[in-house]
């Protein structure tokens, strides 16, 4: 089953930054990797669902013209608006909050194994109706076994895999995954810029 608003709620009263995301530099190393992937400078309209206290956000604000991102916890979107003031953050449970419009750029960043089988379909069919023509889809996640997520890292990227978008980039290590899809035929980015 998901995970809920009473597990994040533990989580966050615990610590302000359970995750280290302000201070390991697994994290700083993985935020550079993932959006450095991304294959165009500036994005239009962005979503990024599970934004925990904002670190990443801050980031995506800086590339984005409207971003809109949200996390199930009220701690975690507190802290995510005070991080990053140009982003838009809501409180939302995932999928039955996923927003109206279509998206230039969707951020599934150690969000989509804290979903049940049943969310993470619903979730992937959401954001693949929703990724505008040529749209990206960036992922990432832990590829460890943690005992309370009720799927693994590797799962949530094969399931990714099959809903019909188109591979461009992909990183793989021990530790994560992270993989970048367009909605369309992938082109490189020095294609993209006339380098080919």
């Amino acid at each position: 089953m998901t995970l809920g608003p009473d597990y994040f709620e533990k989580v966050y009263a615990a610590s302000e930054d359970p995750w280290g995301f302000t201070t390991r530099w697994y994290e700083e190393r993985k935020y550079a990797l993932s959006l450095a992937m991304l294959p165009r400078r500036r994005y239009g309209d962005a979503f990024e669902p599970g934004c925990s206290i904002g670190v990443l956000t801050a980031m995506l604000a800086s590339r984005c013209d409207r971003l809109l991102s949200c996390d199930v916890s009220p701690e975690a979107v507190r802290q995510a608006r005070s991080r990053a003031p140009g982003a838009r953050v809501e409180q939302r449970m995932m999928p039955d909050d996923w927003p109206d419009g279509a998206f230039d750029l969707i951020v599934f960043s150690e969000f989509l194994y804290y979903l049940g089988p049943r969310d993470l379909s619903r979730v992937l069919e959401l954001a693949a109706g929703s990724l505008k023509p040529d749209g990206t889809l960036l992922a990432a996640h832990w590829r460890h076994p943690v005992a309370d997520y009720p799927q693994s890292g590797d799962d949530v990227h094969a399931a990714l895999a099959a809903i019909g978008l188109s591979r461009l980039a992909e990183h793989r290590e021990t530790d994560f995954v992270a993989e970048v899809y367009v909605n369309g035929t992938p082109v490189s980015v020095a294609a993209a810029e006339g380098l080919t």
